[in-house]
């Protein structure tokens, strides 16, 4: 194995040529040729997963304390074991060590599972040719430059270049599901010059070498060359592209053999382990809120460790209130910074550690509800939705802005041939013509419009497919014998050869080089197929290259009408381009628009042929800049066309998905539509689709009005226009829909000095913008729609952003926006598997916002504000007991319920409540989408309602304290007299606190089940249990045993009873009042405010 690099130098830096030479079969190159140097690169080894035994425990311990509230949490332990502090380091360390532990266990055992995915890979058996004979080995010991075979249904184990197949034609078939999740069958192409090879003797005796680029992720490129020697000949220089290599993870089909594929890329280096790379980390607005709240709440602690700090020097001042004399303490050994940190370690218990442990346990549990829902399961798929990520469950409630593809998205992406127009005249399969049917015969006895037939049948890349099993199912079987169908990887190539095939002319296979279609006179015809000039989404068009078995060349082209009619030089255009509008033109009977291509076709000369041949040929050889060269080729022979005609085809709606973006407006999101289609067809879809209604005002902003207008005027006239209709306060103020092109949105994002003196054109386009119900963006590159995305997430307002597509040319807006979503559709699976969640149909995206959002926010929102309330209640009471205390630093609870209070006596409570809570039944959001509105910017977790909770667990809190404080004063409570101790007296506040912040859960819970009850009132038994064994047993290794029987002697006065009673009923009096206010209201009021408001300001407020 040799790989070479070409190395060159530039400004003192070196700069690697990325290009390697690999030695089919490691054999040495002839000689005069480069000379051989065997080097060591990677095997065929697969590592996907993220430790090994020996760094597990160092790498993750480095990655959990790079989060805050763990790093907060080691330094108050730290300070714990340094200095003398007034509670013990396992009160702080026991809740660090099981959050840990338990994240710790979690990405352990997700990692095993990846190594032993990864040792089953890397142990698959593969066969080898080596000194002509098949030799099995395991994957892992493939090297670059081995010869592999494989066989039908198995995974390529490596990044191969295709040699020979046990076809004829040197093709073979693969299914790239796993890479791209497209299930549709892929044509790859054996090298010309060793596509005769059968057995392995044959492959074994191959003396060559391959030039290609070194390892990058891009799935769909690949460029490179074949050098074959031939004795002592000059070596035969072939090029190599996608077409020619098959990706580790495809999978062979209906290709009974492979006979020689050569390695080139192995283990980490293959494209499939270079797009193993995380996409980047999405935060949502719930998480911001938690940590501004967390440096809020640590701004509290310090500030109650500096009072404190302060106000024990200022009480110590004094001499007679000193610490006592047998203490020895002196003035030297006073030390404020020590006090301070025993201070910050009292409090700091305030900062939730275990929340954060709460939070993600909610948001992985609750993504399960998404999952297992029926309603979101697609009988025709077979699946149901996805959950990718759960770190934004929360952030689909809070969607403001939905910008949606429309192909495949909005529409089904199923194609249906409607009609073609050539020479001006319309034929549409079975028209009627004076109440009969015409059939394809009489239409054609009409005109002569065979040659725009014929183009349809040669200008495409459709396989012919006879009857099989694909993935379990049969198809091709027509009464009861297998029939042919066709497949292809573009629906719309498909409609159009089985539109020609209703119209008389049937394209029946690709065999030998030759297309043979049969045509109206049931006479079979073939075409020797020279070239294919692939379809790109930047020329729009596609092209093939036929020779005729009259020995004419032919060049067929078909694309999208902007691209082909600026290189038309005859035809009856005027009146093609007439029909093709028309097609366009929204029709009101079914409100549908039509997709057209249009067709062309030029006659070469034999010197022509082979000037375009030399350009093709130069261009494919070319190692360095492949794609420009044939982007310059295509350009070059694409030219001089005559028109013969253009095809509509009719992609319906999908399912409910008016009925969708009906409810999206009503709950008061912005439906933005980014498509590549042109402005007439996206305008049909967006009528149809209720996204534009009959009433709306449409605002175009298209180059064609660039051109008659410049762009400042048309920008400040649309302007105007929509602020003077804002500025009328009329009822019936006008609805507004934007429609917007590719070409002027580059002049809006263009830099300022780009254009000297126009002014700030962005602002301007958003403010038009936030002004039309509805956008429509036609004419889109991938890469615009994602600028549209990040130009609306970076304005002022800065709205929550979802993306939905269906595609690869949605991923990219898909990645931008706050949240994207993927739908599982015939365009492959790269948007569902690059998304954050996946649906089936565009008609689930309803209730995964409108419901799952919904209550994914309202749980979320609620487990936040609920964790600060019990937090606060519990260590403000140890703040007012330091008053009492001299503040000498001593802690109002035992160790035991430090340490327990967050982890074990309210966790589960308000974790089940975050997880099955239903204030409001599915079926009223569903049926009323204006309640999204109601928690639409993050309401729930405002500085309003932050500071609500707050004030609530602080008054709860001085209840506590206070009621307790004052039913002891001067009070005896046991029989003999005996009066409670300090200890006691913590004991019954904390009891007091445990039942008051589990009883308001239940006061605020409106779905009550089994495990409901289970949980409040089994959290409740379990603290009293606990309490009871924790105080009534010696245990010991346990120093001191100041617990002991001090439950029970509080639980055996009856004054204790009482005061827990009573404070607990104190403290929960205001939510009881506030309940009992809020149902009278919603008794009062009817519709919406009975069923939503008052159960959500129950809950919040």
């Amino acid at each position: 194995i040799f790989i070479s690099h070409s190395l060159c130098q530039c400004v003192g830096e070196e700069i690697w040529v990325d290009s390697r030479t690999v030695y089919i079969g490691h054999k040495e190159p002839p000689p005069g040729a480069e000379a051989y140097i065997p080097q060591r690169y990677p095997d065929n080894r697969i590592v996907s997963s993220k430790y090994t035994f020996w760094n597990f425990i160092p790498k993750n311990l480095f990655e959990q304390f790079r989060r805050i509230a763990n790093f907060y949490f080691l330094v108050i332990f730290l300070v714990q074991l340094i200095i003398d502090t007034p509670t013990s380091p396992v009160t702080s360390g026991l809740p660090l060590f099981f959050v840990i532990t338990v994240t710790a266990i979690k990405q352990g055992y997700e990692d095993w599972l990846r190594h032993k995915a990864d040792c089953s890979i890397n142990e698959c058996p593969v066969d080898v040719v080596q000194q002509g004979k098949v030799v099995r080995t395991q994957s892992h010991k493939l090297r670059v430059g081995d010869i592999v075979v494989v066989r039908e249904d198995e995974t390529f184990p490596c990044d191969l270049i295709l040699l020979s197949s046990s076809r004829h034609d040197g093709t073979c078939y693969v299914t790239t599901a796993s890479l791209d999740g497209e299930s549709s069958h892929k044509t790859y192409y054996a090298v010309p010059d060793t596509m005769a090879f059968r057995t392995e003797q044959e492959v074994d005796s191959l003396h060559a070498t391959i030039e290609c680029e070194q390892p990058q992720p891009d799935l769909y490129k690949f460029v490179g060359r074949i050098n074959i020697y031939k004795d002592k000949e000059e070596p035969v220089a072939r090029p190599l592209g996608a077409e020619n290599m098959l990706l580790r993870g495809a999978t062979l089909k209906n290709t009974q053999r492979i006979y020689g594929t050569v390695a080139v890329y192995t283990g980490m280096e293959t494209k499939m382990a270079l797009n193993y790379q995380s996409k980047s980390q999405k935060r949502s607005a719930v998480e911001k809120s938690m940590n501004a709240f967390l440096i809020v709440y640590l701004c509290i602690l310090i500030s109650k460790a500096v009072i404190n700090t302060v106000l024990k020097y200022a009480w110590q001042w004094s001499p007679d209130r000193d610490e006592p004399w047998y203490n020895h303490r002196t003035e030297n050994e006073r030390q404020p910074f020590t006090d301070f940190l025993a201070f910050m370690v009292l409090f700091n218990y305030i900062i939730p550690v275990s929340m954060y442990v709460t939070v993600e346990m909610q948001k992985f549990l609750g993504s399960y509800f998404i999952t297992w829902d029926e309603e979101m399961f697609d009988e025709e798929l077979g699946e149901g939705a996805q959950v990718n990520t759960s770190d934004l469950n929360e952030e689909l409630g809070q969607v403001e802005y939905v910008f949606t593809d429309k192909t495949g998205t909005l529409t089904e992406n199923n194609m249906e041939f409607i009609e073609c127009c050539v020479d001006g005249n319309v034929y549409i399969p079975h028209a009627i013509c004076n109440g009969q049917i015409l059939s394809a015969a009489s239409i054609n006895r009409l005109l002569n419009p065979d040659l725009f037939f014929r183009a349809l049948c040669l200008c495409h890349t459709v396989q012919v497919k006879e009857e099989e099993t694909v993935d379990g199912i049969k198809r091709g079987i027509h009464q009861g014998r297998p029939t042919s169908f066709y497949i292809s990887s573009s629906p719309d190539e498909v409609a159009l050869v089985e539109g020609m095939k209703r119209l008389g002319y049937t394209y029946l296979r690709l065999k030998d080089n030759y297309m043979e279609i049969l045509n109206k006179d049931d006479e079979i015809e073939r075409f020797e197929l020279l070239h294919v000039l692939n379809f790109d989404s930047v020329r729009r068009r596609m092209s093939v290259i036929v020779r005729s078995s009259s020995g004419e060349y032919l060049l067929f082209c078909k694309g999208a009408d902007s691209s082909i009619f600026p290189r038309v030089v005859s035809g009856k255009v005027e009146q093609v381009k007439a029909r093709v509008e028309q097609n366009a033109v929204v029709r009101y009977q079914c409100i549908l628009g039509l997709r057209t291509l249009c067709v062309a076709y030029r006659r070469l000369t034999q010197s022509e042929y082979e000037e375009a041949c030399h350009h093709l040929t130069e261009a494919k050889l070319a190692l360095q800049d492949r794609e420009q060269r044939l982007a310059q080729a295509y350009d070059i022979i694409e030219r001089d066309f005559v028109l013969l005609g253009a095809t509509a085809v009719e992609d319906r709606l999908q399912e409910k998905a008016a009925d969708t973006i009906e409810s999206l407006h009503k709950a008061g999101m912005k439906v933005w539509v980014l498509t590549g289609d042109k402005m007439e067809t996206a305008a049909a879809t967006c009528y149809a689709s209720k996204l534009f209604r009959r009433s709306t005002q449409i605002l175009e902003l298209t180059k064609k009005r660039t051109e008659e207008q410049s762009l400042h005027d048309v920008l400040f006239e649309l302007n105007r226009t929509v602020l003077r209709q804002r500025s009328m306060l009329s009822v019936d103020c006008l609805d507004f829909g934007l429609i917007i092109d590719g070409a002027t949105l580059s002049a809006i994002l263009k830099p300022n000095q780009e254009r000297a003196g126009t002014g700030n054109y962005r602002e301007i386009f958003l403010e038009i913008c936030r002004n039309c119900s509805a956008v429509l963006c036609c004419r889109m590159a991938p890469l615009q729609k994602a600028q549209i995305v990040k130009l609306i997430k970076a304005s002022k307002e800065h709205p929550i952003t979802l993306a939905i597509g269906d595609g690869a040319n949605d991923v990219s807006m898909i990645l931008e926006a706050h949240v994207g979503i993927g739908i599982m559709g015939k365009e492959g699976r790269q948007a569902a598997r690059n998304s954050d969640y996946a649906i089936p149909k565009f008609k689930h995206l309803k209730k995964m916002l409108l419901v799952h959002g919904h209550y994914y926010y309202i749980r979320i929102a609620e487990l936040v504000q609920y964790f600060f309330y019990k937090n606060v209640c519990f260590i403000f009471p140890q703040f007012l007991y330091q008053f009492f205390c001299g503040f000498s630093q001593q802690p109002l609870y035992d160790t035991a319920y430090l340490t327990l209070y967050n982890i074990s006596f309210t966790s589960l409570p308000i974790l089940l409540y975050s997880l099955v809570e239903q204030h409001v039944t599915m079926e009223t959001l569903k049926r009323d989408p204006s309640l999204y509105r109601d928690i639409a910017k993050n309401s729930l977790l405002r500085w309003p309602v932050f500071l609500y909770w707050t004030c609530l667990g602080v008054f709860d809190a001085v209840i506590f304290f206070f009621g307790a404080y004052f039913l002891f004063d001067n009070t005896t409570f046991t029989s003999n007299g005996q009066m409670f101790g300090n200890w006691t007296f913590g004991t019954l506040v904390f009891t007091v606190l445990v039942f008051t912040v589990t009883l308001k859960l239940a006061l605020d819970t409106h779905h009550w089940t089994w495990i409901n009850h289970f949980v409040i009132w089994g959290s409740l038994l379990f603290y009293v249990i606990f309490s009871l064994l924790w105080g009534g047993i010696i245990w010991p290794f346990l120093n001191y045993q100041r617990m002991y029987y001090v439950f029970m002697q509080m639980l055996s006065s009856g004054p204790a009873w009482l005061s827990i009673i009573l404070l607990i009923t104190v403290s929960l009096l205001p939510d009881v009042i506030k309940k009992a206010v809020n149902q009278s209201h919603s008794i009062n009021h009817t519709g919406r405010a009975s069923g939503s408001l008052i159960a959500l300001s129950n809950s919040m407020f």
